[in-house]
């Protein structure tokens, strides 16, 4: 897993790493039992203080998606269903915005998304 921060973002660097690690297990790039990068050496290899990558590991251990084991290192804990299924609803909702913005530019009618939608489930993922 590589993390890239930008100091131009205008998003502090600790949510940047959090989003990237969150994004990460979402998509099993990394998955349950996983060791992460000491807090140490994050903070080495991405150039940042030792206080921001402990922030991101705090922040993501209160939300439950990885377990500091005192000497041992941070592991990913297994994926909280929840938790994934409300990050799925969340990424349906932008990319829908997006869709009715679309529409909404060219005059297709909600009527007509819906039945595209409908459409587009039952031929191509309809089991």
């Amino acid at each position: 897993m590589k993390l890239i921060i930008s100091n131009r973002s205008g998003v502090p660097i600790y949510e940047q790493i959090k989003e990237q690690i969150k994004a990460a297990i979402f998509s099993n790039e990394l998955k349950e039992d996983d060791i992460l990068p000491s807090i140490r050496q994050l903070a080495r290899d991405l150039k940042i203080s030792v206080i921001t990558t402990t922030r991101a590991y705090t922040d993501l251990e209160q939300e439950g998606f990885i377990v500091n084991m005192q000497g041992k290192g941070c592991y990913i804990l297994p994926r909280n269903k929840e938790i994934a299924r409300e990050n799925a609803l969340h990424k349906i909702e932008n990319a829908i915005s997006t869709a009715i913005t679309a529409a909404k530019n060219e005059g297709i009618t909600q009527e007509e998304i819906i039945e595209r939608i409908h459409l587009l489930w039952e031929t191509k993922y309809d089991e």
